[in-house]
C-alpha cells in the first residue's frame, strides 16, 4: 500500500453511538482470556443451557435434515404447521386461542423476534417504557429503532403500574409502548394473572401497545404456573408475547422464538422480516414441532433439575450473608451482595464479578449490566450441575474470607 495513503475513517450511524457503554464487554473478554489460559472457570455468567434437548426431537432434526427439500428456503414467518402448533400449545397450557395464520409468527430465537418488532413498531420520536432492571435487549432494541427508552423502577404491583401511569400522564406525546417482562430476567421476579388484567385496562385508557417477554414461562418451581399475559381478558388487543423455545426445551442454539397476538403488530414485524430473512432452517422448524408436541415431561423434568440447582444456591448464598429471594421461576437466582463483599473490590458489581473471576474462578453477571437499578447485585445463572454450584460456593466463599492484603 502507498504510504501516503491514509485509510478512510468509518464513522459509524447515530444509532449505535447511541447506545450504552456494553458493561458485559470486559467480563466477557477477561472470561475467554481465563479459560484460554486453562482456568477451570465455573461459569454462570449467562442462561445458556447446559442439559441436552429431547431425544426425539433430536432424531427428528436428523432425520429431516437428510430430506433435501428441507435446504431450501424457508418462509420468514414461519412454515404454518410450526404456528399451528404454537397456536395449539398455548390453547392447551394457558387456554388462549390463536389464529396461526395472523396471530402467530415464528422468529430466530426470542431476541431476534423483540428486536425486529421494535424496528416494526418504533421510530425517532417514539417512547418505550421500560423497567429498571431489565434485560439489556429490552432497551437496547429501542434504542436502535431509533426510539427513548423511559426508565421505571421494577415491581409486580400496583405500585409499579401507578409508577407507568405517572409516565403516561406526564409525557407528551405518550409512550408509544410498555416493555415487560415476568419471569423476568434477571431478578426472576413473577406476576399472578390479575395483574395482566390491570395491564389490559391500562394499555386500554392510553392506547399503547405492550410487549410481554415470556421466555421464563415455562420453567416454573415449587408448582408456581407463570400466567400469560394473552390470558388477561381483551390482551390479543394491546400487545403481543415473545416466547422461544431455548429455555424449556434446552434448545438455545437452535434459535426458535414466536411472537403471538395483535394482529397488526404480527403483520407489522412480518412484513419487516420478509426484507430481512428467508426465515430459519426448516429441518429445524420440523423438529421444533415434535418438541411442541411431545416435550410436557420433558420441561417439568429440566424444571425439576433447575429447582434443585436453587436450592444448593440460594442455601449457600444466604451462608455468606447476601441477600436473596428464592424464585419461583426462571434459570436465575438474583442476589444482593453483601455490601462489605462489594467494598472489598471496588464498591461495584462490575468490579466485583471481574474480581471473582480471578479470585473464586467463578463467572457471575454484575446487576448493573441492567440498569442502575441492579447496582449491588450479581445474577447467577443455574446451568452448572449441582457439583459445581456447590463448589463456586466454596471457592467464593474462600476468596471472601481472605485478608484484604491477600486479594491484592
Amino acid at each position: 500500500m502507498d504510504e501516503s495513503t491514509i485509510p478512510m475513517k468509518i464513522q459509524p450511524a447515530s444509532r449505535i453511538e447511541r447506545l450504552p457503554p456494553y458493561i458485559l464487554g470486559r467480563l466477557n473478554i477477561l472470561i475467554q482470556e481465563r479459560r484460554q489460559g486453562g482456568m477451570d472457570l465455573i461459569d454462570m455468567n449467562m442462561g445458556n443451557p447446559s442439559d441436552p434437548p429431547p431425544v426425539q426431537v433430536v432424531d427428528k432434526l436428523r432425520e429431516a435434515v437428510l430430506d433435501p427439500r428441507n435446504s431450501r428456503y424457508s418462509r420468514a414467518p414461519g412454515v404454518f404447521n410450526l404456528r399451528r402448533e404454537m397456536a395449539l400449545k398455548y390453547h392447551r397450557k394457558w387456554g388462549v386461542e390463536l389464529d396461526p395464520a395472523t396471530e402467530v409468527i415464528a422468529t430466530i430465537g426470542s431476541k431476534e423476534g423483540f428486536s425486529h418488532l421494535c424496528l416494526a413498531i418504533l421510530g425517532p420520536g417514539d417512547t418505550a417504557v421500560v423497567a429498571d432492571p431489565a434485560f439489556q435487549i429490552h432497551s437496547y432494541a429501542v434504542v436502535l429503532a431509533g426510539a427513548n427508552v423511559i426508565k421505571v423502577p421494577l415491581g409486580n404491583d400496583d405500585a409499579f403500574l401507578d409508577r407507568i401511569r405517572a409516565v403516561m400522564d406526564i409525557m407528551t406525546p405518550r409512550p408509544k409502548v410498555i416493555i415487560l417482562n415476568y419471569p423476568h430476567n434477571p431478578t426472576a421476579m413473577t406476576v399472578e394473572p390479575g395483574f395482566f388484567d390491570k395491564v389490559v385496562k391500562l394499555a386500554d385508557k392510553y392506547q399503547v401497545m405492550v410487549i410481554h417477554d415470556f421466555a421464563y414461562g415455562e420453567t416454573c418451581f415449587d408448582g408456581y404456573k407463570a400466567p400469560s399475559f394473552l390470558q388477561a381478558d381483551g390482551a390479543k388487543d394491546f400487545g403481543v408475547e415473545i416466547s422461544t423455545l431455548s429455555k424449556p426445551y434446552n434448545m438455545a442454539g437452535w434459535r426458535i422464538g414466536f411472537c403471538c397476538g395483535h394482529k397488526d403488530m404480527i403483520k407489522g414485524l412480518s412484513t419487516l422480516k420478509g426484507y430481512y430473512d428467508y426465515g430459519i432452517f426448516q429441518a429445524v422448524q420440523i423438529a421444533a414441532i415434535i418438541a411442541m408436541r411431545t416435550g410436557d415431561e420433558h420441561i417439568e423434568a429440566q424444571a425439576a433439575k433447575y429447582q434443585v440447582r436453587r436450592d444448593v444456591l440460594v442455601r449457600g448464598l444466604e451462608r455468606l450473608g447476601w441477600q436473596v429471594d428464592k424464585p419461583r421461576a426462571s434459570m436465575f437466582v438474583w442476589a444482593r451482595v453483601k455490601p462489605e463483599h462489594l467494598a472489598r473490590f471496588g464498591g461495584k458489581s462490575v468490579d466485583f464479578c471481574m474480581a471473582m473471576v480471578d479470585e473464586a474462578e467463578v463467572a457471575m453477571t454484575p446487576g448493573a449490566a441492567f440498569g442502575d437499578g441492579g447496582e449491588g447485585c450479581v445474577r447467577m445463572a443455574l446451568v452448572e450441575n449441582e457439583q459445581r454450584i456447590k463448589q463456586a460456593l466454596r471457592q467464593l466463599g474462600r476468596a471472601l474470607s481472605r485478608t484484604p492484603a491477600a486479594t491484592v
